[in-house]
C-alpha cells in the first residue's frame, strides 16, 4: 500500500507542472513581439501570464476530475497517478478546486478588459469553456480527438496574438506566425502524453489522434511540428522582408538536434517510463524555444 503524500505535493501534482511550460511560452514570445514593436506593457504582459498559467492548472484540474468520471483514470492507466483517481482528493473537491482557479483567471482577465476591450472577454470566456469542455461536457474534445486542435489554438494563436493585441492593439500576420510555432510544440506534449496512454484511453472510449491513427501517425505529427516550428524565424523574416537571414538560423540550428533526438526517442521507447521523461523534456523544449525565439525577436528590433 503506497503512502499518501503531502496536500502540498498532492496538488502541485495535480497542477502538473510539466505543462505549464505551455503557458508560460505563448505570452513571453506574444511580449517579445510587442516589445520589438515598440508597445511593450508590463502590467498587461503579467495579467497575460497570471491568465494562462490559470487557465493551464484550471484545465488540468478539469481532465483530472472528468477523466475518473468519464473511466478513463483507472488503475490501468500507465502515467503519474492523478489525485482523484488515487483517492487523495475526493471528487466534489476537485471540482471546487477547479471553478475556484477558472475564476480566479476569470478575474484576471477582467483587469486585461482596459487594454484590450471587449474581445478579450470573448477570448476569456471562450478559453474557460474550452478548458472545461476539453475533458467534460457533453461533448469532451479530448475524447473525440479534438485535444491537439485546442492545445494549438489555445495555447498557440490565441494565447499569442492576446498577448500581443493588449499591449500593441492589432494583431499581425508575424504574430499569427510565432503564435503557430509555439501552438505546434505545446501540441507536441500532448502527442507524447495521449503516445503513452493510446492502451487505455482505447479501452475508456477516449478517441484520441492517436487512438484513431495509430502511433506512426503520431510520430509523423510530432515530427512535423519540430519542423514546422522550427522554420518560424526564417519564414518571418522572409515575409517582412527585413532584418538579417542569419540570426534567423540560430534558433533552428540550435534546437534541431534536440528536436531530432526527440523524435528518435519517441520512434523507440515503449515503456511508460521512458514516455513520462520524454514528457517532460517536451515541455523544456517549447520552454527553451520561447526563449531562443524571444531573444531573436529582440534582437532583431
Amino acid at each position: 500500500m503506497s503512502t499518501r503524500p503531502s496536500s502540498l505535493v498532492i496538488w502541485l501534482a495535480a497542477a502538473r507542472p510539466k505543462t505549464l511550460p505551455a503557458a508560460v511560452a505563448p505570452v513571453l514570445v506574444g511580449s517579445a513581439l510587442a516589445w520589438r514593436d515598440g508597445a511593450f506593457i508590463g502590467f498587461a504582459a503579467l495579467g497575460c501570464l497570471v491568465f494562462a498559467l490559470l487557465i493551464q492548472v484550471g484545465t488540468n484540474f478539469a481532465n483530472d476530475y472528468y477523466d475518473f468520471v468519464q473511466g478513463a483514470d483507472t488503475a490501468e492507466r500507465v502515467g503519474p497517478k492523478r489525485a482523484v483517481a488515487a483517492g487523495w482528493v475526493s471528487p466534489p473537491v476537485m471540482k471546487r478546486a477547479m471553478i475556484a482557479v477558472f475564476a480566479l483567471a476569470f478575474g484576471a482577465g477582467l483587469s486585461l478588459l482596459p487594454h484590450g476591450g471587449w474581445p478579450l472577454l470573448v477570448v476569456g470566456v471562450a478559453s474557460i469553456v474550452c478548458g472545461v469542455a476539453y475533458t467534460g461536457g457533453p461533448y469532451p474534445l479530448g475524447y473525440h480527438g479534438l485535444g491537439d486542435l485546442f492545445v494549438f489554438l489555445f495555447f498557440g494563436l490565441v494565447a499569442v496574438c492576446a498577448t500581443y493585441f493588449v499591449q500593441v492593439g492589432t494583431v499581425t500576420l508575424s504574430a499569427g506566425l510565432v503564435a503557430t510555432g509555439v501552438g505546434l510544440l505545446a501540441a507536441n506534449i500532448l502527442v507524447v502524453n495521449n503516445y503513452r496512454d493510446v492502451e487505455t484511453d482505447a479501452k475508456a472510449g477516449k478517441r484520441t489522434l492517436v487512438v484513431r491513427w495509430g502511433r506512426r501517425s503520431a510520430r509523423w505529427q510530432f515530427g512535423l511540428s519540430h519542423a514546422l516550428a522550427l522554420a518560424v524565424p526564417v519564414a518571418v523574416v522572409a515575409i517582412e522582408g527585413t532584418g538579417l537571414w542569419l540570426p534567423a538560423l540560430v534558433v533552428p540550428l540550435v534546437l534541431a538536434p534536440v528536436a531530432l533526438r526527440q523524435m528518435a526517442d519517441l520512434r523507440r521507447m515503449t515503456a511508460p517510463a521512458d514516455l513520462i521523461l520524454l514528457l517532460g523534456r517536451t515541455g523544456r523544449y517549447v520552454a527553451m524555444y520561447a526563449v531562443l525565439l524571444s531573444a531573436w525577436i529582440l534582437a532583431s528590433r
